[in-house]
């Protein structure tokens, strides 16, 4: 146990008994005189970073397109990825290796080289798909980057990108389930539907909670499609997401600045996402035991 307990305390343990102690300083000019002048200084502030952050409109504005992206995004992915393992854990598909392989193979894509990439199809001076449609006699007028488009494009890119790994979690569940009931439901005439809808989905629920609870905290941390698709949108603006304030905060490029607030940010951040995980298996567990 000894290794692992070392790496784990730090690298997991230190690094946030660090951001909690820095989220109760702020780099502020000590001394000088009526023209300026003065020395930076880490100066306890108690409570105000925290304070900043919980009367912050942009924050919670943030927060707000972070929670939405999330209803609309979570369900269509985990619906996608649970279609993908039944169809590829069913005798339809052959050659299962190259299917999960293509299907897995845009999580291995680095999230800014993926993001990059779908910015430029997107963007309709350089997009492939305007020489698609015009071939087609068509003409695309989709604004990928309106005010009221722009999560669900930013949806789109990480519902490509995780799709995959969400089906090898449901992959790996569906083919823990023993056969024997397969066998059982046939030989008592179900069909194949039927062994689908009640034994194979209500068998896979812990992995489908499992994939909810990671989706629902890597959301609340979205950074790299915001961030990328900002370049060329500016009236995204720094803090479009929480994750782009926290960092944009920590760079001197927002006031207040530094690692105080950027820290204070941080932490409220994995607060509402711990609410919001803890929120869901609670319902999801009485939802569960209302259908026993």
């Amino acid at each position: 146990m000894a290794p692992f307990t070392i790496l784990f305390l730090f690298i997991f343990i230190l690094p946030i008994c660090i951001s909690v102690f820095s989220s109760f300083f702020q780099v502020k000019t000590q001394g000088g005189g009526a023209f300026g002048g003065g020395e930076s200084q880490s100066v306890f502030v108690g409570l105000e970073n925290y304070q900043y952050v919980i009367f912050s409109g942009a924050f919670w504005a943030g927060i707000g397109r972070v929670i939405l992206y999330t209803i609309v995004q979570v369900p269509v992915m985990i619906i996608a990825a649970l279609a993908l393992a039944l169809l590829i854990d069913s005798l339809i598909v052959r050659h299962v290796t190259v299917f999960r392989l293509g299907w897995f193979l845009p999580y291995a894509v680095p999230g800014v080289v993926a993001a990059i990439i779908w910015l430029c199809i997107y963007t309709p001076e350089v997009s492939p798909l305007n020489s698609l449609v015009e071939a087609f006699g068509g003409d695309l007028t989709i604004n990928f980057f309106g005010k009221k488009m722009i999560l669900l494009s930013m949806a789109n890119m990480t519902t490509w990108t995780f799709t995959g790994y969400n089906m090898l979690i449901f992959l790996a569940a569906l083919q823990a389930i023993p056969h024997d009931l397969y066998e059982a439901a046939r030989l008592d005439g179900a069909s194949s539907f039927q062994i689908v809808t009640k034994i194979k989905i209500p068998m896979v629920r812990g992995a489908a909670l499992l994939a909810i609870l990671l989706s629902i905290v890597g959301t609340i941390q979205l950074y790299n499609e915001p961030a990328v698709m900002e370049t060329s949108q500016k009236w995204m603006g720094s803090a479009y997401t929480p994750m782009m304030m926290a960092l944009n905060t920590a760079k001197g490029y927002m006031s207040p600045s530094g690692d105080g607030p950027a820290s204070a940010i941080a932490i409220v951040m994995a607060l509402i996402a711990g609410i919001l995980a803890v929120a869901y298996f609670l319902a999801d567990r009485k939802l569960g035991g209302s259908n026993d």
